[in-house]
């Protein structure tokens, strides 16, 4: 597959990630907090659970890009690895940074930076599987650090630690709502 069809795949992820995604802030509620629903939804306003609606689909997409081209590309997991996380990591860093100039956080700037985090992470895809430089030897760790972070995000919805990322901002509460 040439890097113009990578390309395109890459974008396509960013429209289907950003879609699935906003509708994943809204399915928790939807169901009518139906539990076994919090690995996938988010449950709360919480900042790691607007990074699960970001995980979920881009991990899906992955799934769906490996079996369509990514079995053929050396470079595949450590560059969907790289993708997986840059979703989270950018998003937090920037909403902590603004949050301590600003004390507060802006629902507009949220809403741009889950977009764009997203751009970010899909041209990351796209240039490391591109790339002429063989990053085959992080194939192992690619995955294991994939794995690592699907945990997480499965069970720190049911179980989440009591740290500022996942205090529910309007309630001050952690976790799945009590009803």
């Amino acid at each position: 597959m040439d890097k113009k069809r990578i390309f395109i795949r890459e974008l396509i992820g960013f429209f289907l990630i950003s879609i699935l995604g906003t509708l994943l802030h809204f399915c928790f509620e939807w169901s009518g907090s139906f539990k076994p629903l919090a690995w996938l939804c988010a449950v709360n306003e919480s900042v790691w659970e607007h990074l699960k609606i970001g995980f979920w689909p881009a991990l899906f997409y992955t799934i769906y890009e490996y079996f369509s081209f990514g079995s053929r590309k050396r470079n595949f997991w450590t560059a969907k690895a790289a993708d997986l996380y840059t979703i989270p990591l950018s998003i937090t860093i920037v909403y902590y940074i603004v949050k301590a100039i600003t004390g507060r956080h802006f629902l507009w700037l949220d809403i741009v930076l889950f977009v764009a985090s997203i751009a970010l992470a899909q041209l990351i895809s796209y240039r490391i599987i591109t790339s002429r430089k063989d990053y085959s030897k992080y194939t192992g760790i690619s995955l294991f650090m994939i794995i690592l972070l699907t945990i997480a995000f499965s069970l720190f919805s049911y179980f989440p630690p009591k740290l500022d990322i996942f205090k529910d901002v309007p309630t001050g509460t952690y976790g799945i709502p009590k009803k």
